[in-house]
C-alpha cells in the first residue's frame, strides 16, 4: 500500500500542539511515518513537495522533511499529463498547489492521499481517482476498522 502525504501532513508535527486536534493528527502522522520507516507503507514523493519544502523558512523543519524523499518508493516529476490532471482538480475549486499534490499522488499510484486540510478533503470526496482522508481516519484503515 502506498501513501502520499501533502505538505500539511509533513508540517503537522511542527505546528502548535496546544490544540487537541493538532496533537491527535500529529500522533496519527507519526504512526504513518513509523509504518513508512518499517516498510509497511510505501511513500510517494513529488516535485511539488520539494518546491514547497524549499520555501519553508525554518531550516530544521526543511531538513527534517527533505529526508523523507530518501524513503520514497516513487518520486514524481512534472509531465503534461500530470498538469492536465491537476487542472481538472483546479476546475473543482481546489487550489493549484493542492491540485498538483493530488495529481502527483495519482500519477504515483498512491492508494491514499493524506492531508489535514479539511477544505481540500471535502472537495476530493466526490472524485474517484484516489481515496483522500485525514491521517486519523487512515489509522482506522490500517487497523482494518474503517
Amino acid at each position: 500500500m502506498k501513501v502520499y502525504l501533502d505538505n500539511c501532513m509533513f508540517n503537522r508535527p511542527f505546528d502548535n500542539q496546544t490544540n487537541l486536534r493538532v496533537r491527535i493528527e500529529t500522533e496519527a502522522k507519526l504512526y504513518v511515518q513509523d509504518k513508512i520507516k518499517l516498510g509497511d507503507l510505501g511513500l510517494v514523493w513529488s516535485y511539488i513537495l520539494d518546491f514547497e519544502n524549499f520555501q519553508n523558512p525554518f531550516v530544521e523543519r526543511k531538513q527534517a522533511i527533505a529526508k523523507w524523499r530518501n524513503l520514497a518508493n516513487v518520486d514524481i516529476e512534472e509531465t503534461a499529463l500530470l498538469l492536465a490532471n491537476a487542472q481538472f482538480f483546479v476546475s473543482l475549486g481546489i487550489q493549484p498547489k493542492d491540485a498538483l499534490h493530488v495529481a502527483c499522488a495519482i500519477e504515483g499510484q498512491a492508494d491514499y492521499f493524506l492531508s489535514t486540510d479539511d477544505k481540500l478533503l471535502k472537495k476530493l470526496v466526490t472524485q474517484h481517482q484516489i481515496i483522500a482522508m485525514n491521517p486519523v481516519d487512515f489509522i482506522k484503515v490500517l487497523e482494518n476498522d474503517y
